[in-house]
């Protein structure tokens, strides 16, 4: 598995982070390994969707559970990608520190090739964070 977390401090309060952060529909305007995102199925706070990745147009079904300004669960349930990303918000005295920790592997015969990826979803992972912070921080 390819463990990869990033974290960036947000200067402003968990409320205005959470603002941007759990709109999960949004998610290819910050994050773009996003291509596309379908909405399967919702049930309070979880929800089924398809979504499509930059890696070869591939979709991926994911189950999102939403904790309330706290974190944001998805877990890779079919697909290339198996595996979580979990999205956190931690408060630190008027600043949020926005955590994202990805623990993941690509399946089948595509395994191998994980430890080529890591770094790319390292580098995207950062470029979201950074986005989402400056955007907040206009």
């Amino acid at each position: 598995m390819a463990k990869i977390e990033v974290k960036v401090q947000i200067i402003a309060p968990v409320e205005k982070v959470w603002d941007i952060v759990s709109d999960i529909d949004n998610e290819p305007k910050f994050w773009k390994g996003t291509k596309k995102v379908r909405n399967i199925s919702k049930n309070e706070n979880t929800i089924n969707r398809e979504i499509t990745i930059a890696f070869r147009d591939q979709k991926c079904l994911q189950e999102i559970t939403i904790e309330p300004k706290k974190r944001i669960h998805a877990k890779f349930t079919k697909g290339i990608i198996n595996g979580e990303k979990i999205v956190t918000l931690i408060p630190e005295e008027g600043k949020t520190i926005l955590q994202t920790v990805w623990d993941i592997k690509l399946t089948g015969m595509m395994g191998m090739f994980t430890g080529m990826i890591k770094k790319h979803i390292k580098s995207g992972t950062e470029q979201a964070m950074q986005s989402i912070k400056e955007e907040i921080e206009r």
